[in-house]
């Protein structure tokens, strides 16, 4: 088990892409928000555990890096923002979960091996066709 408050969020992001792009599952114990009965968001966060397997990585306008993740008890697509991920356990055996159908076309992406390469893979997200040959430089680093 990994504790993310002894690495940095770019290691944390790195180790959890790695496992996404070799389409392992991570076991995550997270801080949710809790709501009350009526559904509404009360501000306190509570620990949640949950294996997930991670399909994509974005950042929020707010600047919070979030990755989308399928969780493996219901089923169903779930974000997670990296700062709230306490701990994770990367896991050997293979995604089992369906993605949902996306409109977005597939991009082939190099393994993230190191910082760089998250910092590079972010940066080609707005424009892969200009950015494809800084972004093979960054992923032989």
């Amino acid at each position: 088990m990994k504790i993310t408050a002894s690495e940095t969020q770019a290691t944390t992001l790195t180790r959890l892409l790695a496992a996404a792009d070799r389409q392992h599952p991570v076991t995550i114990t997270y801080l949710k928000e809790e709501k009350d009965q009526a559904g509404k968001k009360t501000g306190r966060l509570v620990e949640t555990i949950r294996t997930v397997e991670v399909y994509d990585v974005r950042t929020t306008k707010a600047g919070n890096v979030t990755l989308r993740a399928m969780d493996r008890q219901s089923g169903e697509a779930r974000t997670f923002r990296l700062d709230r991920i306490q701990a994770y356990t990367v896991h050997r055996t293979a995604f089992t979960v369906a993605r949902p159908a996306t409109d977005e076309p597939a991009v082939t992406l190099p393994v993230a091996s190191a910082p760089a390469t998250v910092i590079g893979r972010e940066i080609a997200r707005d424009d892969a066709a200009y950015y494809a040959d800084r972004y093979a430089i960054l992923a032989a680093a």
